[in-house]
């Protein structure tokens, strides 16, 4: 209980703290103090009240403590403590205490401030470019109202106040944003910091050191137009600025200017002046009187603005035009009525002058007429005729494709174009062109030749180029027909997007596959034709071979064998053929041909340039084909201009390699054979199959034995069965063996007699043969020869005497 009792008194006393017990009745001498860090400090503290029990200071530097009296001094040597807030208390005889806090300003002021720039001012801050000027105050304290007050030069161009609650020393700054313009130049910047503690204590006054400001601008070139005197010149007529000082040049069309030498009418113009980086462009007129230009007589065209100016001078003169003594305005385009004498006045702000002019109006050539489009039969003539008005007399002249057919010829202000024996040179387009001083006209007209086709007049020399890959070059020619004017222009166009302008065009063996050459010709009167030459680099084949798709070398009988032909490094491939022969012993089969318009079967890559081609053929295989040799020959067929014959190249022999089942020769072996009692009898098993096939005879004869080669030796009757077998099939043959009779002896006897009495015959019909033909008599007497023959006697039977028969 007693303790709370001591905690309220305590904090009722605490209530009683200035500013908050304003009754407390004791007096501060001085009342407020300033004194700076570090100096002696003296203050009284004294009451007037009857019931004082005490008084005393508290304070964390010269503090006293309760004293029983009515006045305290406190005083501090050297006041070092900044955060010091000493208080006086009374105690009064009731027990009761109050407070009053002295009101102490500790201060310390730099001796000097200092300011910076964000720029080196040595080198100069540039125009419009904004920069940031610190004043600094270095350990200052108490920072109450500081003033920092910006000047350039004498004038206050800102101010700005700092506050602060901290009693210790600060470091105070103040930035002030600065952007300079060219009339800155020269002037000074700096800073000033004010602070004022009250009556008490000091003022605080301090300026920065001045910063001198050195502005670049420019350079600045003051001046437009200039107007002179011809005579006068251009030294001082133009105020050019800048810091550092420019270096100035002036310039006309590129060339520079002395600004001393007098000015002429031709130096009006724009001038170029350059001071540094800077550049300006200048009009400078000068002024000089009117000048005449016209000459005494002036053409023009009719119908045709005519720009008519006679004088010149600055500033421009005004023309007056008189005719016939009235003022006239000169027509911008002009007549033949205007044609006549001219008075003209011309006058500026420095003269006046007169002049005279003639004024001549000539016509330009009227529309072409007669001329048109016409039409003409082969080997017939035709003429042109063209004809137009103007003054002064007109020329003519044509223009189209000229041949020795076609003739011009002029009379009475016509031209006519003569062309004899109409052909196919003569189609195409005629421009008739009349012309004179003053202009000129033309008409085209197209001329059809009836029967007969348009020629386009370029030749190729050679007409056709078959070139082997890297062999000797050889130039083709595009020229035209007849080397005159009538071309315009020949060029060749060796790709799309590739022309040479020479006639002459050598391709490059090494390279240019891919070339389809066409000469081009643009002929006066025919326009733009062409023609291609037929060009072709081509390359044998490096290799060709054969071989199967799958790179199988057999196939069983009835199945399908794909060969596969391969061309290697050929070129162009469309024009490649490849032929398939087979050959078994000595005949030779020509299986077929296959190009690059028929190559369902070939893979023709569509490229000029050197390529691989395949090429397939399917077999249906059976046994005969085994052993034939299968060949492909590729032919490069390059057309009559390609070499002949045409190049080719064949692949090895491919050898077919069938294999089948196995077949008994049935002629050598029928089913039924007799063998003749006492004989041996041999039976000959032959099989055709692939791999051989094994041949065994199987049977129940125990006389029957083998023999060479797989025959079978038997002489009884029997079935003997041949097999013939390999790893596809086999094949089974049975014979059937039949014993029969001998029968040969008595066939032989009974020949041999049957030759004995035929023998017998034929002696005796002989006989009386020969007796009856070969020994007659014939009698000569009185022979009557025939008139066919005059032979006497013959030693035939047809004899032509006639002959007595002699008994």
């Amino acid at each position: 209980m007693t303790e709370w009792i001591l905690f309220v008194q305590l904090f009722a006393g605490l209530l009683l703290i200035p500013g908050e017990d304003a009754s407390c009745a004791v007096e501060l001498i001085p009342p407020r103090v300033v004194v700076k860090h570090g100096d002696p400090v003296s203050v009284n503290c004294s009451t007037s009240a009857s019931d004082v029990a005490g008084v005393g200071w508290e304070a964390s530097q010269g503090g006293t403590g309760i004293r029983e009296q009515r006045s305290v001094m406190w005083t501090v040597e050297s006041l070092i403590q900044w955060d010091i807030s000493p208080k006086c208390f009374l105690n009064d005889i009731h027990g009761k205490q109050c407070l009053t806090k002295l009101d102490l300003v500790i201060y310390t002021f730099p001796e000097t401030i200092s300011i910076s720039s964000s720029a080196d001012l040595n080198e100069g801050i540039r125009e419009n470019v904004e920069y940031n000027f610190t004043c600094s105050i270095l350990n200052i304290a108490p920072v109450q109202n500081l003033t920092i007050r910006w000047y350039r030069g004498d004038a206050l161009i800102h101010t700005n106040t700092l506050q602060s609650e901290q009693k210790k020393p600060t470091n105070q700054t103040s930035v002030h944003s600065f952007t300079p313009t060219r009339q800155h130049d020269g002037t000074t910047i700096r800073c000033e910091a004010h602070m004022d503690l009250g009556p008490e204590g000091s003022k605080f006054n301090a300026s920065s050191q001045e910063l001198n400001i050195k502005v670049l601008f420019g350079p600045y070139i003051e001046c437009n137009t200039i107007e002179v005197q011809e005579g006068e010149s251009l030294e001082g007529k133009c105020n050019v600025t800048g810091n550092p000082p420019p270096s100035v040049v002036w310039l006309k069309d590129g060339h520079p200017v002395n600004l001393t030498d007098p000015l002429r009418r031709n130096d009006t113009g724009t001038y170029d002046v350059k001071a540094d980086a800077v550049e300006e462009k200048i009009q400078v007129d000068v002024h000089y009187g009117p000048e005449w230009m016209c000459p005494d007589t002036f053409t023009a065209s009719e119908y045709r603005p005519h720009n008519l100016i006679c004088s010149q001078g600055f500033p421009e003169p005004q023309e007056i035009w008189y005719k016939d003594h009235e003022e006239v305005k000169l027509p911008d385009i002009l007549t033949r009525r205007d044609a006549g004498q001219y008075w003209v006045t011309v006058s500026n702000n420095l003269t006046t002058l007169n002049y005279t002019v003639d004024i001549v109006v000539h016509y330009p050539p009227s529309d072409i007429v007669e001329l048109e489009d016409s039409e003409v039969k082969a080997g017939e003539g035709l003429v042109l005729k063209c004809s137009s008005a103007g003054n002064p007399r007109l020329n003519y002249s044509w223009t189209y494709y000229k041949t020795e057919n076609v003739n011009e010829r002029t009379e009475d202000g016509v031209s006519a174009l003569v062309i004899n024996n109409a052909n196919g040179f003569n189609i195409g387009s005629y421009t008739c062109h009349a012309w004179n001083e003053r202009g000129n006209v033309s008409k085209t007209v197209r001329v059809t030749v009836k029967g007969a086709e348009q020629e386009c007049p370029i030749e190729i020399q050679p007409d056709t180029m078959v070139l082997e890959y890297q062999s000797r070059g050889q130039a083709a020619v595009c020229k035209p027909r007849n080397a005159d004017s009538n071309v315009k222009e020949i060029f060749w166009q060796i790709q799309p997007d590739r022309n040479i302008s020479n006639e002459s065009w050598t391709p490059d063996v090494s390279k240019d596959w891919d070339l389809s050459p066409v000469c081009h010709g643009d002929f006066k009167g025919i326009g733009r034709c062409n023609k291609t030459l037929l060009y072709i680099l081509y390359k044998p084949p490096e290799n060709v071979s054969i071989d199967t798709k799958d790179n199988s070398t057999s196939t069983v009988e009835g199945g399908v064998m794909e060969l596969k032909c391969s061309i290697k490094d050929v070129a162009p491939a469309e024009n490649l053929k490849v032929h398939w022969t087979w050959q078994k012993g000595n005949e030779t089969v020509e299986l077929g041909s296959v190009g690059a318009n028929n190559a369902s079967s070939c893979s023709f890559p569509k490229k000029r340039s050197p390529v691989n081609v395949e090429c397939y053929m399917n077999i249906t295989l059976n046994r005969t084909h085994h052993g034939t040799e299968v060949r492909c020959e590729a032919e490069l067929d390059l057309g009559p201009k390609g070499p002949q014959p045409p190049p080719s190249a064949n692949s090895y022999s491919f050898i077919l390699n069938v294999t089948y089942k196995p077949k008994i020769n049935t002629t050598k072996l029928p089913k039924s054979v007799p063998v003749i009692r006492g004989y041996k009898e041999e039976l000959v098993c032959e099989a055709d199959g692939n791999p051989p096939p094994k041949i065994q005879w199987h049977y129940s004869s125990r006389t029957a034995f083998l023999g060479s080669n797989g025959t079978l030796i038997v002489n009884e009757e029997g079935t003997y069965n041949c097999t013939a077998e390999n790893y596809l099939s086999r094949d089974t043959h049975v014979v059937q063996v039949e014993l029969k009779e001998d029968y040969l002896p008595l066939l032989a006897g009974f020949v041999a007699l049957t030759v004995v009495g035929i023998s017998v015959i034929f002696v005796t019909i002989y006989s009386i043969y020969y007796k009856n033909t070969k020994m007659r008599r014939y009698s000569l007497k009185n022979p009557k020869l025939s008139t066919l023959n005059g032979n006497v006697a013959h030693n035939t039977w047809d004899i032509q005497l006639p002959v007595t028969k002699l008994s």
